[in-house]
């Protein structure tokens, strides 16, 4: 089960407790490339918008939702708060595009396009404050204690929809049981909205408000394979129909190559941060494997493997020892995915698989040898394949 944080302000913020509902915006882009192979906005643009279809498609029915209300004085909201705990009703995200159709989109004041429809869990009326949260350490015994995740979203800037560990979501559901004294709101099919006075989540005597906007879903694989046809890079695109169909049956070759066969995942992540600087994993998963927690991080390439990819797994493996496994022990097994080559007889393969070699030889009693997967496109879909090498 994964954690997913949503950025929010005091005007969204209610009206997503009334119509239970979390989202997060493409502002003035309308997405029309969902479902096609065209667009015609500029690749920077796409791109941007296809990792936040990447953010929407790691959710999965039962994943945990907390609220972040940003600060703002002018709604004497001095500090930031951690609101919770809801859950997501149903896998992925749906679309609903930035146009006068928009559902509640004048209410909002703002395009949502990514939505999420959620139900209370365990909700809470207090907030947890940011400090309380961020910078508070009188109860941390090491810096990887840290809620790093919310850390290196604040200093990288607004993601609108931030998974975070499990450890580090144990730890601020925590405090905010702890804020409200154990008490959680009781729901009982009432309806829940924000008090601007109070700051706190309330029950109001009116009825439930039924959600009934549009639900598109989301479907990036026509566009990714025009892509790959017309040798344009597609990484994000990978990355959001991966975290979409891992371990939904979709696609058997990625499910039993990087997955494993028939096994389940507990956590699932997507520009998992690892550093103060711009490394980011592209995706990540916990899962089980013979009653042993395995973490996978994944590197994807577009283009085929080269020998400078295994610096940044390298860069991974010593982040994820000195800041994942401290607090959730796990067995490493490092992957990289990338496009299928064709000939593996030439001197640049060879020097690729030395260096693979000599990764593994160095890092022997920290991880799993690394696993090697190419992908190629056939009848209309990504095949996945693991290179014993």
């Amino acid at each position: 089960m994964t954690t997913h944080v949503f950025i929010v302000d005091s005007k969204t913020f209610k009206l997503h407790l009334e119509y239970l509902f979390a989202g997060t915006g493409a502002k003035d882009n309308h997405i029309d490339f969902n479902n096609s192979e065209t667009t015609t906005l500029h690749h920077t643009k796409e791109n941007i918008l296809a990792g936040m279809i990447a953010d929407a498609n790691r959710i999965r029915r039962g994943d945990q939702i907390i609220f972040y209300l940003q600060q703002d004085f002018s709604k004497k909201i001095f500090e930031g708060k951690f609101f919770g705990i809801f859950t997501a009703k149903s896998d992925w995200s749906f679309l609903d595009n930035n146009d006068h159709n928009q559902y509640l989109g004048n209410e909002l004041g703002k395009s949502l396009t990514f939505r999420t429809i959620i139900e209370p869990y365990k909700v809470y009326s207090e907030g947890v404050t940011e400090w309380e949260a961020l910078d508070e350490i009188k109860n941390i015994q090491s810096p990887n204690q840290m809620l790093w995740s919310l850390i290196y979203r604040k200093l990288k800037g607004n993601r609108g929809n931030t998974m975070i560990t499990i450890y580090e979501s144990e730890r601020l559901c925590q405090l905010i049981r702890d804020k409200n004294s154990r008490q959680e709101i009781d729901v009982n099919n009432r309806k829940l909205t924000f008090d601007q006075d109070s700051q706190k989540i309330i029950l109001t005597s009116e009825n439930i408000n039924d959600y009934i906007g549009r639900r598109e879903e989301m479907d990036l694989l026509p566009r990714l394979m025009a892509k790959y046809q017309e040798n344009k890079s597609f990484e994000t695109h990978l990355q959001a129909y991966i975290v979409r169909n891992i371990g939904k049956g979709v696609n058997e070759s990625l499910d039993n190559y990087v997955l494993g066969q028939n096994l389940e995942f507990e956590w699932l992540g997507n520009e998992v941060s690892c550093g103060v600087g711009m490394q980011r994993i592209d995706i990540m998963i916990s899962t089980n494997i013979n009653d042993q927690r395995i973490l996978i991080p994944v590197e994807l390439k577009s283009v085929e493997a080269d020998v400078v990819n295994v610096k940044q797994i390298q860069r991974y493996i010593d982040w994820i020892e000195q800041y994942y496994t401290p607090n959730r022990q796990s067995d490493i097994q490092p992957v990289l995915i990338s496009k299928k080559i064709n000939s593996k007889s030439t001197e640049k393969y060879q020097r690729i698989i030395a260096t693979f070699n000599d990764f593994n030889t160095q890092n022997s009693r920290r991880c799993s040898n690394l696993k090697y997967i190419e992908y190629h496109l056939e009848d209309d879909n990504l095949i996945f394949e693991e290179i014993n090498y």
